[in-house]
């Protein structure tokens, strides 16, 4: 049984209180409880957090160095600005699958911009939080492979 970090950005605990029209109405435990039952089902573990801070985002990557098979990431408005969180996982030797709940490409000219795309191994958008199941589902076939 692999560990697979489940790693979420600024704002994401707001998530079904926060535009719903956006983002839905589901709550960020929701999509834990989906993500650990979907991981469960394929023979994984997770770890899942979020934070408002950008340096405890970079600490959770480094320490996904060492214990982590894969990392999803939903690094929220980090993504289009943190150099810091890409320097991170491109020091990350395993899967890294990055998601958002909207279309990034539907939306403002400055979220069509991302760093972490640079590192990713595959981006899910615009699929709402089921993105966060495929991408559990893409990180264990990757890990199989």
């Amino acid at each position: 049984m692999s560990l697979i970090y489940v790693l979420n950005g600024p704002n994401l605990n707001l998530l079904g209180k926060r535009q719903p029209e956006v983002y839905g109405h589901e709550t960020l435990a929701m999509v834990e409880a989906d993500c650990r039952r979907v991981a469960e089902e394929l023979g994984h573990s997770i770890r899942f957090e979020q934070s408002n801070r950008e340096y405890e985002i970079i600490d959770w990557i480094h320490a996904a160095r060492e214990e982590a098979a894969g990392i999803i990431i939903n690094p929220a408005a980090l993504t289009h600005t943190s150099i810091a969180i890409l320097d991170a996982l491109n020091a990350y030797d395993h899967p890294v699958i990055e998601v958002h709940i909207s279309n990034v490409h539907k939306r403002e000219a400055f979220r069509h911009h991302s760093y972490v795309s640079l590192r990713a191994d595959g981006v899910i958008a615009g699929l709402g939080t089921e993105g966060y199941q495929l991408a559990i589902r893409r990180i264990c076939t990757l890990l199989k492979s």
